[in-house]
């Protein structure tokens, strides 16, 4: 039976309980299966916001990159591109909390963090279509010094991710803390701009929404899993009013579906207005090409790749819908992007190419039959 007293909160416990136990083969199989369902969804890039770095233990491996490596492995494995962000996370609340024993794994020093970050770099520099970005797991996990010490010994160009206000308790834990809101204390504290990703933001106020825009940052959402975790809905007429730029990610993956993210961004807007058609720009009525390009777009820059557009100098990626499927071949223009976000799904993805190599054709991928068998089997010993 459910249990009406299950939240957000209840559901990272038990997210916990199931990181504690996962080894690195377990981790790279799990890996591999997730960017072969993205691909065969239509996505061609994950930002992957990866802060399980230790043993079951807390301790760091012999190599400290050990965990990070085998997800850029099961990328490059896939055949999708990756913009690779470890997470610092070194605290359990505001003010430097000590972390609690769930949190074990992610922990690191702002030091260790830069060593990690080190050890990484040349490793992903000769792999194509991956790269490497700062995160900052939340304002929950990191102090003010540590943002300030990572940004100054970073790369100035590379991607910076961070959480914020996707829960109202965060954002009175906030206030509690400095008297400011998530958002607020960000944008008074740090220079933050256009190599920025405010993963979530759900619970920006009309004055943090002008800011956002403003800083050209990335609001990064991730409808299905807000959605799942009860989290509310990201002010995004407001937003998208003001020239804000957004991206799409799966998070928690309890959906991986390119088109149930964009449909419910466009649907949550409805649901909260009750009127119809909320997420359009005034020279594209059309809000399917206003979410999907807002998508590419959104999502290049806060992966920081030449992707998003085919153009000469971006990387060949692109995918086919399936020109048989018959709501799809009796429409035309971006009457195609309407009819596959809103009536269509993932079986009308037909091919994907990344990087200039085919992943996905005829909706299958290479390795999915061997990669599911693995999966699975990781699967019984996790679970059973």
């Amino acid at each position: 039976a459910g249990n009406p007293n299950d939240s957000f909160w209840t559901w990272r416990d038990l997210m916990y309980r199931l990181v504690g136990k996962i080894s690195p083969d377990q981790l790279g199989v799990i890996a591999r299966q997730l960017y072969i369902e993205m691909l065969k969804a239509g996505y061609t890039s994950v930002a992957e916001f990866h802060y399980v770095h230790h043993d079951s233990n807390g301790q760091p491996y012999a190599d400290p990159a050990e965990l990070a490596l085998r997800v850029s492995q099961a990328a490059s494995s896939a055949g999708i591109g990756l913009t690779l962000l470890p997470v610092l996370y070194s605290h359990s609340g505001f003010g430097g909390q000590a972390p609690n024993d769930g949190q074990r794994r992610f922990i690191n020093s702002t030091e260790n963090y830069l060593k990690l970050q080190s050890r990484l770099q040349p490793a992903l520099a000769q792999l194509p279509a991956q790269s490497l970005g700062l995160c900052f797991h939340s304002l929950r996990a990191v102090t003010p010094q540590q943002i300030s010490e990572v940004l100054a010994a970073s790369d100035k160009q590379c991607p910076v991710h961070i959480h914020i206000a996707e829960q109202q308790k965060e954002v009175e834990d906030c206030l509690g803390w400095s008297g400011r809101r998530p958002l607020q204390w960000l944008y008074e504290n740090t220079e933050v701009d256009q190599r920025w990703c405010l993963v979530h933001a759900t619970h920006a106020n009309p004055e943090e929404v002008t800011l956002m825009a403003k800083s050209r940052a990335i609001a990064g959402l991730c409808l299905t899993t807000e959605a799942n975790l009860g989290d509310g809905i990201f002010p995004a007429v407001e937003f998208l009013a003001q020239g804000g730029r957004m991206g799409i990610g799966s998070d928690s993956h309890v959906s991986l579906s390119v088109v149930e993210e964009l449909r419910w961004l466009e649907y949550g807007q409805r649901l909260r207005d009750q009127r119809r058609n909320r997420l359009y720009g005034a020279d594209q009525p059309m809000v399917g090409r206003t979410l999907y390009d807002a998508a590419l777009d959104g999502g290049a820059q806060a992966l920081g790749q030449p992707i998003g557009a085919l153009e000469v100098g971006k990387r060949a990626d692109w995918l086919v819908l399936d020109g048989n499927d018959p709501y799809l071949a009796t429409a035309s223009g971006d009457g195609i992007l309407n009819r596959w976000l809103f009536a269509g799904g993932d079986r009308q993805v037909r091919d994907v190419l990344v990087n200039g190599q085919w992943v996905v054709r005829d909706g299958r991928h290479a390795d999915e039959e061997e990669s599911n068998r693995a999966f699975t089997q990781v699967l019984r010993e996790l679970l059973g």
